[in-house]
């Protein structure tokens, strides 16, 4: 029997009470997360404040009308954020009155916590790894593009997989913006999750001449330098390592770079240089639209 929108939404609910009580504790996972993220506690602390905790009924609503219906929705989790596992357990909630999650083995805290808070015997943790032993109507999926077509080829035959993929967050400082108050601004967003996560920032397009661009790639190196003081960045793959080193040399020779221990702010001449990867990495392009 289908449920009521008004059943889907106190379902979310009682995710949200469980986000609150996952907060609430978050000393006690401080840790965990530490080592299965690899930011520092002071970058756990502030990817917290993330953390969907609670939402007007207008939100609730548009989130059950958009989620679809299911009598069954399998959630994989990936691990380049550990609070998305709220937005995707919410929207799953909302679609199904049952849910098995499989958490990411990398980072499985998160998950694991706000199941176990939410108490909610529609919710149910999985360790199958192979998605075709899954009968699920629909299986969410979030991770990398080939991680979503793999879990495509495997679902079993009549299950609907969405997948949510890779993104990339852009920044546009405005014609009348302040270029220190946006600087501050955008180095928060950098910093979260030390960039790790689809909407974090890679490129901001300052909207102006070549100065004003040049001013604000100044305005952001300080900016970041500051927040690295007191928001370290924790420990980055050897692949994005690796990447930081090739981007940064591509800069530095074709470009003009802002360089510190532990961020990096790339002005584009307008050559279109790479896409800088993650781990507070930042390209400052201007434009005159």
């Amino acid at each position: 029997m289908s449920r009521s929108r008004g059943e889907r939404i106190s379902d979310v609910r009682r995710l949200m009470a469980a986000a609150r009580a996952v907060y609430a504790r978050r000393a006690s996972l401080e840790a965990d997360l530490v080592r299965s993220t690899g930011l520092s506690p002071q970058g756990v602390e502030l990817g917290f404040m993330s953390l969907e905790r609670d939402a007007t009924d207008d939100d609730l609503a548009s989130l059950v009308e958009a989620a679809g219906d299911a009598r069954h929705v399998h959630v994989v989790l990936s691990a380049n954020v550990f609070v998305a596992p709220m937005r995707a357990l919410a929207l799953a909630r909302a679609a199904a009155p049952r849910v098995t999650v499989r958490p990411s083995p990398r980072d499985p805290v998160i998950a694991r916590a706000l199941v176990e808070a939410a108490g909610d015997d529609g919710i149910s943790l999985v360790e199958e790894r192979d998605v075709g032993a899954i009968e699920a109507d629909a299986i969410h999926v979030y991770g990398r593009d080939v991680t979503i077509a793999e879990v495509g080829a495997r679902a079993r035959s009549g299950t609907v997989v969405l997948g949510h993929g890779a993104g990339l967050g852009i920044a546009v400082i405005s014609p009348g913006a302040d270029l220190c108050a946006s600087a501050a601004a955008l180095s928060l967003d950098v910093a979260a999750f030390d960039q790790r996560g689809c909407l974090s920032p890679r490129v901001a397009v300052v909207v102006g001449d070549a100065e004003r661009a040049s001013s604000f790639a100044a305005a952001l190196d300080a900016a970041l330098s500051d927040l690295g003081r007191r928001i370290p960045r924790g420990t980055l793959l050897d692949a994005e390592r690796e990447e930081a080193v090739h981007w940064c040399e591509t800069l530095a020779f074709a470009g003009r770079l802002w360089r510190g221990p532990q961020h990096a702010v790339g002005l584009d001449p307008g050559a279109g240089l790479a896409i800088p990867p993650t781990g507070r990495h930042v390209l400052v392009v201007s434009s005159d639209d």
